[in-house]
């Protein structure tokens, strides 16, 4: 089933995260990339409310399978399932719900720093890389460079 966020899920799709990157991810990078995106597995303070105040959908079927959120930019900033949910379908439904909600806001084009490991399923949806954004809408340009080794810019339009 997937549904939107509540408050209650936060620790649940942090775990979903570390999974997802530390195991679900581990073929694709080496011991210190997988270190370096994943530094403390602990949930950071506010976490929860950070979901929660963007557009956050989860699959949840006997517990948290995976969550999707997208920022009111147009910014899909997190994209994770667990690793056994990985090719059965639960980032598809996720990513369909996401979409039709950017859809229902108006949101004409979105964009997404996609890892190696994602590129693959976004390419699926339509997605094509665009090194030449530098900005994306949302994303803090602090965070160091947005089109890398690790990480492609992609945008879809709506």
């Amino acid at each position: 089933m997937i549904r939107r966020f509540r408050l209650d899920d936060a620790q649940a799709c942090r775990d979903v995260f570390v999974a997802a990157v530390r195991v679900g991810a581990s073929g694709r990078y080496t011991a210190r990339e997988l270190a370096d995106w994943v530094k403390d597995p602990a949930m950071p303070v506010g976490y929860g409310a950070w979901l929660n105040q963007h557009i956050t959908f989860v699959a949840e079927e006997e517990g948290i399978q995976g969550f999707m959120m997208l920022e009111a930019s147009g910014y899909l900033n997190m994209a994770f399932v667990r690793p056994e949910v990985m090719g059965k379908g639960v980032a598809d439904a996720l990513y369909a719900a996401l979409v039709t909600e950017a859809q229902a806001l108006h949101l004409t084009r979105l964009h997404v720093l996609a890892s190696r490991h994602a590129q693959s399923f976004f390419g699926r949806h339509g997605w094509r890389l665009a090194p030449e954004i530098r900005d994306i809408p949302g994303l803090d340009p602090d965070q160091g460079p947005q089109d890398t080794p690790l990480n492609r810019v992609m945008v879809l339009g709506v």
